[in-house]
């Protein structure tokens, strides 16, 4: 990222986002390079913003929308019903009724299944929809476990044995997701072969053709030093191999992919001011402007190895890894010293890092927080202490500095 863009924008700003245009590009042409037989859809709840919404969409993408106020945001970007899946649990009558004419609606239950037809029957309309399905596999290809998200298996076929006949519901998709944040190709590979073979069944039990299949998200970005960065290209061709058998029972369905910390998380930073300094029973604290209230997910990560340790199960999208978050500081000095880095509200859980080696910094200086373009901002509570809100602002690939 352009560092004379943040220390023009820091001479007026304490701490800000700034989404970098060109690098959401690179990562959403990659997904097209190595998938090109596959449609994919922006997880917009990890970014909303609306240029980096834009910029996403603009490669093609359709919308994975978690809520009515998603499927609104893709509507303002004009895409059409069919570009929109909706699949959210917990959708009220109200949601459902708002987005018939706006979305493909993927059903999360038994009860909203029904709740969508008498809805149907209501309006007298004849509405396409799919059902998420929780199924008897893991992404690890173990058994498959107890949720709140889509409907057993077994209760899923019964259902749609029962139900594929209505005059009011065409049932024309599956939704799957299992698991974010996965950088193994072979675990990939296989969960998209389970995927295909389910989607198989499926379709023999509906009697009708299936038009799309969703995969839902899983392809991951590389945190910490350590890890891996997914092998996109080895992925891509065990998922071409898989789809020439796909093709022969199913020639014209839609394969869909979710994607949203791929395609963004890697495109954003957080930047933040040293407000003060101070030593304390010899320990040194850096105190820093809008922390857990600005960019949220570092801290969590201290709260949560705090009492798993460093090894603590990753739980998304709160918590992925301690050394999620790369820092950075912009200082003059070029001596190092081990600090304590906390943010500036009143309560003692506002901490980044603890006995970190990092640049001297005095007040003034920046710190940089990277991978922060998924679930950054959309995730942290601002309104905590009624402090100012970070900015966000949006580099072009042109070059120019956007705030919208």
């Amino acid at each position: 990222m352009d560092k004379e863009w943040i220390l023009r924008l820091a001479e007026k700003e304490d701490s800000f986002y700034l989404y970098n245009e060109q690098k959401i590009l690179e990562h959403t042409e990659a997904l097209k390079r190595a998938f090109p037989e596959i449609a994919f859809l922006y997880s917009v709840k990890t970014n909303p913003h609306p240029l980096v919404t834009k910029a996403v969409l603009s490669s093609g993408f359709g919308l994975d929308a978690a809520s009515f106020g998603e499927v609104r945001i893709g509507e303002q970007q004009g895409l059409k019903k069919e570009e929109i899946l909706y699949s959210s649990p917990g959708k009220t009558d109200k949601d459902l009724e708002q987005a018939i004419d706006r979305a493909v609606i993927i059903v999360d239950s038994l009860g909203e299944w029904a709740r969508l037809e008498k809805i149907a029957k209501r309006n007298h309309q004849r509405i396409k929809m799919g059902a998420r399905i929780n199924p008897d596999f893991s992404m690890d290809g173990d058994q498959g476990l107890s949720g709140k998200f889509g409907i057993d298996e077994a209760l899923f076929f019964e259902a749609l044995k029962e139900r594929k006949d209505s005059e009011y519901l065409d049932f024309i998709g599956i939704h799957v997701h299992s698991r974010s944040q996965e950088l193994k190709a072979e675990v990939l590979g296989r969960y998209y072969r389970l995927m295909f073979d389910l989607a198989v069944r499926v379709q023999e039990v509906s009697g009708s053709p299936l038009e799309f299949i969703n995969l839902g998200g899983g392809i991951g970005i590389a945190y910490g030093k350590e890890d891996l960065p997914l092998d996109l290209e080895d992925l891509g061709a065990r998922t071409g191999e898989l789809l020439k058998k796909l093709r022969t029972k199913m020639p014209k369905v839609k394969v869909y992919i979710e994607t949203g910390r791929f395609a963004v998380g890697q495109a954003g930073i957080y930047v933040t001011k040293v407000i003060d300094k101070k030593v304390s029973y010899g320990k040194t604290y850096v105190i820093l402007n809008n922390t857990l209230n600005g960019f949220i997910r570092p801290s969590l990560a201290m709260l949560v190895t705090g009492y798993g340790g460093d090894r603590a199960k990753a739980n998304e999208p709160l918590f992925t890894q301690k050394d999620a978050f790369g820092f950075e500081v912009l200082s003059k000095s070029k001596e190092e010293e081990t600090v304590n880095l906390f943010g500036n509200l009143c309560t003692g859980t506002d901490v980044v890092a603890r006995e970190i080696t990092l640049p001297k910094m005095e007040e003034g200086d920046l710190v940089i927080m990277h991978n922060a373009g998924s679930y950054a901002a959309a995730l942290t509570p601002m309104q905590f202490a009624s402090l100012d809100k970070p900015k966000e602002f949006f580099l072009t690939k042109e070059g120019e500095i956007v705030m919208e």
